[in-house]
């Protein structure tokens, strides 16, 4: 049996559902969560997230210590005896935390990236392991019954927004621009629903309620509400960000725009789409178990002391 460290900024259910292939596949995950609020973490909280991880290293005999997101690769990289994967995903390679991360990155045993994007950010080898998503979980429902659970009327069209309006890098105003845009063109009624912060096993009834799914973001890794849509066959209109072209491609029904005329005149298409969507199919490479495989091969390398290749 692995036996690893797993350091974490928030336990997001991404995450939880990480440790939960790995450990069906025989991997013993301890996890040591960055504390304080998400939204407003300060020094003080990573000073004493270090002492946590120290305190565990020395309580325990780990294998590896797996950083989970860029900021929490200082504390992996200070105990100096056990191997480091460290896992960039996405706004800590792209973001404002880019620097610390690309630094960490050259120390780290084996790094793993969302998507090729990513790896061509970074001055080294990484191994490109997209998050998995739950096929069994996220998957097609009758659509008015969907709607009827999340309380949405039966008579308009409805765009979800899958993220907290608040984040910047995902840019609610701009799904508000291109939704306005599209209601010039579409003769029913179009209703904008920002969704977050909803547990995890409603999502895909609200997926199943939607007509459509925007994605407005700045930058992504490989985003995992993409793939749960194109699960739940629910087409998809998306900036050209991370893996989202090579997520889409094939998946009839979805759509890549760099412009809000782009974005609006694929919304218009997907909103008025008679054609079954395909996005299913395409869902089903991003699944838990392929995950769980690459991410064990990750484990491996870093344990032989050599490098897994993208």
């Amino acid at each position: 049996m692995v036996r690893t460290l797993q350091l974490v900024t928030s336990r997001r259910p991404f995450f939880e559902q990480q440790v939960e292939v790995l450990e069906r596949n025989g991997v013993s995950c301890t996890v040591v969560a960055v504390p304080g609020d998400s939204h407003g973490r300060s020094v003080a909280d990573y000073v004493r997230f270090y002492s946590r991880v120290l305190r565990a290293a020395s309580g325990r005999e780990f294998d590896l210590v797996h950083a989970n997101y860029g900021l929490t690769a200082p504390a992996a990289l200070a105990q100096p005896v056990r191997p480091v994967v460290l896992s960039l995903w996405g706004s800590d390679l792209l973001g404002n935390y880019g620097p610390v991360s690309e630094r960490c990155a050259r120390f780290a045993d084996e790094v793993v990236v969302m998507s090729d994007e990513m790896a061509a950010a970074l001055d080294g080898d990484a191994a490109v392991v997209p998050h998995g998503i739950d096929t069994d979980r996220f998957a097609p429902e009758p659509q008015g019954e969907a709607r009827e659970a999340v309380g949405w009327d039966g008579d308009a069209k409805h765009v979800l927004f899958p993220y907290d309006t608040g984040r910047e890098e995902k840019d609610y105003p701009r799904a508000e621009r291109v939704v306005e845009r599209a209601r010039e063109a579409v003769d029913d009624r179009v209703e904008l629903h920002a969704v977050s912060g909803v547990p995890h096993e409603t999502v895909p009834t609200y997926m199943n309620a939607a007509d459509a799914l925007l994605l407005t973001s700045e930058r992504e890794g490989s985003p995992n509400a993409v793939k749960e849509a194109l699960a739940c066959n629910l087409p998809v209109v998306a900036t050209p960000v991370g893996d989202v072209p090579d997520l889409l491609d094939g998946a009839d029904c979805s759509r890549v725009g760099a412009t809000d005329a782009e974005l609006a005149e694929g919304l218009v298409a997907a909103l008025a789409d008679a054609d079954e969507p395909t996005g299913r199919e395409r869902a089903r490479a991003f699944g838990l178990d392929r995950m769980g495989e690459r991410l064990l091969s990750v484990y491996d390398s870093a344990l032989d002391g050599g490098v897994t290749a993208a």
